[in-house]
């Protein structure tokens, strides 16, 4: 599996826009997290006997724990970076961007 490449700030953006340390931390230590359950959910599947209940839980928990750094990343983009783009003179291009990224936000 191959790393996603970061591609950074889109046209028009200011390109010295980056996570706050403490979400990038927070997110990094939760999605290590979720790499170990995801893990898990390998090895119960790989048991022929796996109850079909019981991983679909484990997915929605996942599916969960993605959702939350989703919405933190979400969150700290919107705080400081949306909300000071009128400021930077960037207020159409973060715009778009994100109405770009929520296309995949679920």
């Amino acid at each position: 599996m191959t790393t996603p490449a970061a591609s950074g700030p889109a046209a028009g953006v200011n390109p010295c826009l980056h996570l706050d340390p403490d979400t990038r931390a927070a997110a990094t230590l939760r999605l290590k997290s979720v790499r170990g359950h995801v893990d898990g959910v390998v090895r119960m599947l790989e048991d022929e006997g796996v109850y079909c209940v019981d991983v679909l839980k484990q997915i929605k928990a996942l599916q969960g724990a993605l959702a939350g750094v989703s919405n933190a990343v979400l969150t700290a983009h919107v705080r400081d970076h949306v909300a000071t783009a009128s400021e930077r003179g960037d207020t159409d291009a973060i715009v778009s961007e994100l109405m770009d990224a929520l296309k995949y936000h679920a």
